[in-house]
């Protein structure tokens, strides 16, 4: 095995043991519909920022490539991280239409990934949002694909759609359903189709799986009631198919209070037991105060930080009480904030 590859697997290891103490529960449901070799191309809704690929590359066995915003490879070592962990720049017009000029190549890279028998990830929607809808697709993915198998004739590429649901994506402990739908052999239809039709079956198809695979409500004027009155209801939303049946019925539960968290006084120990890394946090957090940024800084500031300040707490006490007592310290610290991600009620946005 290549550094390459121990590198991205120690990697992904460490931030799926991230998200199994940020997380209540990650559902995946429809693993068996990833296949197990030869050329995928994932098409992911976006509804969480960065989340959203961390998620989905935790928790798949193919260890894929996805396309990322330009904006995130600004600092030069950043950019040789992500570079190293298969994250690869994809420039859009606000990034100027000089920029756009690199896409070609960044196709290039596409297609020679695929011709390997590799994965790549995608968020066809182009941009995160946390509407409960899923937007418009852009043809980008559609040239890649295609634009792969024009250069790579006897290319097989299959594309998979991915539903990514979350119960409240501003929350603590977050809860997330991840749905992999059924392939699309979309060599099969560019072989069948001209071109414009190719990329209008392709798309279609793609949007029709996801509404089906994440919580869908049609973007129109009964959009808002009809979230309200999910919300209001306090249903889990990670259970896609029963609230598609309810939107799709028109019938929805009475309106219910939140469930209490009885737990509450153990969040305010974890505060105290963080206090220095939290005001710290809190801060930095006023900075970027885009509501769709919240769950992306909040997740990777304490996947590299937080453990940074516990070991710097346990090294004091280790000083003045012993290893012993330090390593217990230490425990208790990741023991709590385990109990309380897997125990703490996560209410939907109405009581939040």
């Amino acid at each position: 095995m290549e550094v390459s590859q121990i590198w991205f697997r120690l990697v992904r290891l460490y931030v799926k043991l991230g998200l199994f103490f940020y997380t209540k529960e990650i559902k995946v449901v429809g693993l068996k519909n990833v296949p197990k070799k030869g050329a995928v191309l994932f098409a992911i809704n976006h509804p969480n920022g960065l989340i959203d690929p961390l998620i989905v590359t935790t928790n798949n066995p193919r260890a894929s490539y996805f396309l990322v915003k330009a904006a995130a490879f600004k600092n030069p070592i950043i950019e040789k991280i992500l570079n190293s962990l298969n994250l690869i720049a994809i420039y859009r017009m606000r990034d100027g239409i000089d920029q756009l000029a690199k896409n070609e190549e960044v196709f290039n890279t596409c297609y020679d990934i695929f011709n390997r028998g590799k994965s790549l990830m995608i968020f066809p929607e182009g941009s995160d949002c946390r509407e409960r809808t899923v937007r418009p697709l852009s043809k980008g993915f559609t040239r890649i694909v295609y634009g792969a198998i024009e250069k790579y004739p006897d290319l097989q590429i299959q594309v998979v759609p991915v539903g990514l649901t979350y119960q409240n994506a501003s929350h603590f402990p977050c809860k997330v359903a991840l749905h992999y739908g059924a392939p699309i052999n979309a060599s099969e239809i560019y072989a069948n189709n001209i071109p414009s039709k190719s990329i209008n079956i392709l798309k279609n198809e793609v949007a029709n799986q996801l509404k089906e695979l994440s919580v869908h409500i049609e973007k129109d004027e009964n959009y808002d009631t009809i979230l309200t009155k999910l919300n209001d209801a306090q249903v889990d939303f990670t259970e896609v198919k029963k609230v598609q049946e309810m939107i799709k019925t028109n019938t929805f539960p009475h309106k219910k209070e939140g469930p209490t968290n009885y737990l509450k006084p153990l969040y305010y120990v974890i505060l105290l037991n963080s206090l220095v890394h939290y005001l710290i946090y809190k801060k930095q957090a006023q900075k970027n105060p885009d509501i769709d940024f919240v769950d992306t800084f909040r997740f990777t500031y304490n996947l590299f930080i937080l453990p940074i300040f516990y070991a710097i707490q346990a090294f004091i006490i280790s000083y003045f009480f012993g290893d012993k007592i330090a390593l217990l310290y230490f425990s208790f610290s990741l023991l709590i904030i385990f109990l309380y991600s897997k125990l703490a009620p996560t209410n939907t946005e109405a009581s939040s």
